[in-house]
């Protein structure tokens, strides 16, 4: 789970005017944490995600394939916004739209908050991460056995919503064909950012190679900003990539869906 920044040289955390709040929610499989600076802004995203989630589960009842594909898909000019994005961000990858699943409901979520006021609100949806921070925040990297731990990415204030997606081949349940540790993807289109590190995470190989190999895949694709893999002793970088900074990143503490 992110966390603000600290200053530097100081041992002491940028405090908000107020100190923000963290909140574990789950709704069926979707389990999140929620970070805001007010409680109203907490409820605003499980609110949201309620509606979202619900929205899908009623779409997936008419298209039972949406939800088994693993290969682009469509969907009616109609459809609920959540299938929408889905579709439109598993289309540019090349793969099903349930590969954007939890990025959407964080950017969703996020937006939710940023509706009822909110300048600080991070969703960490099982590691794809949506937020909007008026105080720098640091996202650790988790890559299970991997050898290169205690890593962040340091986010400097923004006033817009953007998205940090990590998928892997050796850590947690979603669906993966690579042999990644993390894939991270950093775009403003959260949904985007999900399904690329989906398909950042499926192209990657063993040894220094693949991983230089496997950036390929987000090559070229508009929306993209950068992104990271780490595979066993080897780390590499492209594009446009947040500062790395060392951070505490405990196990205990990471958003398990």
């Amino acid at each position: 789970m992110p966390e603000p920044a600290k200053e530097p040289g100081k041992g002491a955390e940028k405090r908000p005017e107020k100190p923000s709040i963290k909140e574990h929610f789950q709704l069926k499989e979707t389990i999140v944490t929620i970070a805001a600076d007010e409680q109203a802004h907490i409820e605003a995203a499980k609110e949201a995600i309620h509606f979202h989630r619900a929205a899908l589960e009623n779409y997936i009842l008419s298209d039972p394939f949406f939800k088994l594909t693993l290969e682009p898909h469509s969907c009616p000019s109609d459809a609920p916004e959540i299938v929408r994005r889905m579709v439109e961000a598993g289309n540019a990858m090349g793969i099903g739209p349930m590969s954007a699943v939890a990025g959407t409901v964080s950017a969703l979520a996020v937006e939710a908050m940023v509706e009822a006021g909110a300048s600080y609100a991070i969703v960490d949806n099982g590691g794809d991460i949506a937020m909007i921070n008026d105080r720098p925040v640091v996202v650790g990297i988790y890559a299970g056995q991997s050898s290169i731990r205690n890593l962040g990415f340091v986010f400097e204030p923004r006033d817009s919503i953007t998205g940090v997606c990590t998928s892997a081949g050796t850590v947690g349940p979603s669906i993966s064909f690579g042999m990644a540790d993390a894939a991270v993807v950093f775009s403003n289109n959260v949904s985007l950012a999900d399904s690329a590190a989906t398909a950042l995470g499926n192209a990657v190989d063993v040894g220094k190679e693949a991983v230089e190999k496997a950036f390929d895949v987000v090559k070229g694709i508009s929306g993209i900003s950068g992104a990271v893999v780490v595979q066993g002793e080897y780390i590499g970088m492209w594009g446009d990539v947040p500062k790395i900074t060392r951070a505490d990143v405990r196990y205990e503490c990471i958003t398990k869906a």
